[in-house]
């Protein structure tokens, strides 16, 4: 790993708790539920679709994927993308949305 890359790890490494980890992967797979059993009640719940809710949701969720199983990219590029510190937060959010 070079240093940039190193950098960004320890940056993470206040999100390495099991507990966390295993939070943040149930949140994705609550959200990729609930678009998936009825998308229209969803949708309607966050505020709809639009274009940039939509990609949020897909990256939020994918991001969640990754870092709850553990998985820890080597480059500093696809850490930064699969960052807790962005999908933990939308996540949060879109759960408010549908909740409130």
């Amino acid at each position: 790993m070079n240093k940039l890359a190193e950098q960004i790890a320890t940056l993470h490494e206040p999100f390495d708790r099991t507990w966390l980890k295993a939070f943040t992967l149930v949140l994705g797979f609550v959200h990729v539920g609930l678009v998936m059993w009825e998308p229209h009640a969803y949708a309607t719940a966050i505020g709809g679709f639009n274009v940039l809710i939509g990609p949020a949701l897909i990256w939020a969720v994918c991001s969640s994927m990754v870092y709850g199983i553990g998985f820890t990219p080597k480059n500093w590029y696809w850490q930064l993308l699969f960052s807790p510190y962005f999908s933990i937060p939308i996540l949060l959010f879109l759960t408010a949305l549908h909740i409130l």
